[in-house]
C-alpha cells in the first residue's frame, strides 16, 4: 500500500513539471490521497484493551444529553454541554451482529442500557460487550430494528469517555500474497455432519425405523390417526394395561428425542424457548448441540414418566383410576403423531426457504391449538369412557392438564 502511494505521488510530480498546468491539479489530489491514506491508517489502529480491536463505528459524534427546555435528547454540543455528567447514543443491534462493544472511561463512572443500571465503570479498564448476547437480551420482537440506548455516566463531557463498536483482530492472520499462477477452481470441502439439523433428522429416521423394524404392532397403533380420533379405547390392549412397559417407554422415549429436537431447532431460529437463554449461547459447535440435545431428551423423558405418576396420583384421589391408562395412552398417541409431523414440517421448510422470517407465532400457534384440541378431545374420550359428572372430570383436567401446562408457560416465558 505504501510502496504504490509512493510510486503514485513520484509519478505525478514528474509529469507536473513537463506540464506545468497541472500542478494546480496535481496539489489538489495529493491533499486528498493524504487525507485518505491517514484516514485508512486510523481505521486499521487497534482500540480496546490491549488494542486487540479494529474500529468499525466511534460514537463520539453520535453521543445525545437530555435537554430540560426541549424534555427531548438533542445532539451533544461541545461548547453547550461541556458540563454534562450523562452522555447517551443509540446503539443498533441488529446490524452489528458478531461485533463487540466497547466501552472505557479514564474515570470511574456507571453503565446505564435502557435507563437501567447495569455495571460500573473502572477508570482505565474497558468494557467489552457480546453485541450476538445483547441482541438476544434486548431485541423485540415487534420492531423493526433492534436498539439499545447506552449511557454512560461520570466526569462531565466526552474526552474522557470512550464508545466503538470493534472486531477482534485474528491472532493467526497473515499477509495476502498474490501468486502470479494459474487459478484453480476446486470445490468447497465441507463436512454435512457438522449441520446439526441434518444430523439430528438422520437419528430421528434411525430411532423411527428402528421401532418400526422390532416393534411394528406398537407402531402401527400409536401413528394411526384414526385409532387416535376413536373414542372408544381398548382397555385390554397391551399398550393401554401396562402404560410402564417396555414398549412404551421406548416410545416415550422417542417422543423425548423429538421434542429435544424441536426445542434446538426453534432456538437455532433465534426464537428463545427459555427465558434463561443458556441454549445455543454463542457458538454453535456440535458437541455442544449434542450434549444439550441428551440433557433436554433426559428432561423431557422424565417428564413424561412424571405425568403418568401425576395421573395416578389425581386419579387416585378423584377415585378415576380406570381412565388413567388410557388417558396417558391417548396423550401419547396425540403426541406422536402432532410432534413428529411438527418437527417434519419445519425442516422442509428450514431446507427448503432461505430468506423465510421465522417468528414466535410460527410455534405458538400451532401448539395452542394442538393443546387446545387434545384437551377437548381427552375431556369426551373420558366422558364417554365411564360415568363421571362434569365438575369432577374438568377439575380433572385442570390438574393433570391445563395447570402444568400454564406453569410450563411461564417458565419458558
Amino acid at each position: 500500500m505504501r510502496y504504490r502511494v509512493k510510486q503514485k505521488v513520484a509519478w505525478a510530480c514528474w509529469y507536473s513539471l513537463i506540464n506545468p498546468a497541472l500542478a494546480g491539479r496535481f496539489a489538489h489530489s495529493l491533499i486528498l490521497l493524504l487525507v485518505a491514506t491517514v484516514g485508512f491508517a486510523q481505521n486499521r489502529e487497534g482500540v480496546g484493551p490491549g488494542g486487540r480491536y479494529y474500529r468499525v463505528h466511534d460514537y463520539r459524534d453520535d453521543f445525545q444529553v437530555y435537554d430540560e427546555a426541549a424534555k427531548a435528547y438533542v445532539p451533544y454540543i461541545d461548547e453547550q454541554h461541556r458540563d454534562m455528567t450523562a452522555v447517551s447514543a443509540y446503539v443498533d443491534l441488529e446490524s452489528n451482529r458478531h461485533y463487540k462493544l466497547l466501552i472505557s472511561t479514564k474515570e470511574d463512572g456507571y453503565l446505564f442500557i435502557n435507563a437501567a443500571l447495569k455495571r460500573k465503570l473502572i477508570a482505565g479498564q474497558w468494557q467489552v460487550l457480546d453485541i450476538d448476547s445483547l441482541y438476544r437480551a434486548y431485541r423485540r420482537s415487534n420492531a423493526a430494528r433492534s436498539e439499545i440506548f447506552i449511557t454512560l455516566y461520570g466526569a462531565p463531557g466526552v474526552e474522557n469517555k470512550s464508545l466503538f463498536i470493534g472486531y477482534p483482530k485474528s491472532a493467526t492472520q497473515k499477509p495476502v500474497v498474490l501468486r502470479d499462477d494459474n487459478l484453480s477452481l476446486r470445490p468447497r470441502s465441507f463436512s454435512v455432519y457438522d449441520d446439526f439439523a441434518g444430523l439430528g433428522l438422520l437419528f430421528l429416521l434411525a430411532t423411527h425405523a428402528f421401532l418400526y423394524t422390532f416393534y411394528r404392532r406398537a407402531f402401527l397403533r400409536f401413528y394411526n390417526l384414526r385409532d387416535l380420533l376413536s373414542l372408544r379405547a381398548q382397555e385390554e390392549s397391551f399398550l393401554i394395561n401396562r402404560p410402564l412397559s417396555g414398549t412404551n417407554l421406548l416410545f416415550t422415549l422417542n417422543l423425548s428425542f423429538v421434542l429435544a429436537y424441536l426445542i434446538l431447532f426453534v432456538q437455532s431460529r433465534n426464537l428463545d424457548v427459555f427465558a434463561s437463554r443458556s441454549l445455543l449461547f454463542g457458538t454453535q459447535r456440535l458437541n455442544a448441540l449434542l450434549g444439550q440435545f441428551a440433557l433436554l431428551s433426559g428432561a423431557a423423558f422424565m417428564a413424561l414418566v412424571g405425568k403418568y405418576v401425576a395421573l395416578e396420583i389425581v386419579g387416585g384421589l378423584y377415585k378415576l383410576r380406570e381412565i388413567v391408562n388410557v388417558h396417558y395412552f391417548k396423550l401419547l398417541q396425540s403426541s406422536l403423531l402432532f410432534f413428529t409431523g411438527f418437527a417434519i414440517l419445519l425442516a422442509i421448510v428450514a431446507f427448503n426457504t432461505t430468506s423465510t422470517s421465522w417468528s414466535e407465532r410460527v410455534v405458538l400457534f400451532p401448539l395452542m391449538a394442538f393443546y387446545t384440541a387434545r384437551l377437548t378431545f381427552l375431556f369426551f374420550v373420558i366422558r364417554g369412557s365411564v360415568p363421571i359428572k362434569n365438575l369432577y372430570l374438568f377439575s380433572y383436567l385442570c390438574i393433570v392438564e391445563l395447570i402444568p401446562l400454564i406453569i410450563g408457560v411461564r417458565f419458558a416465558l
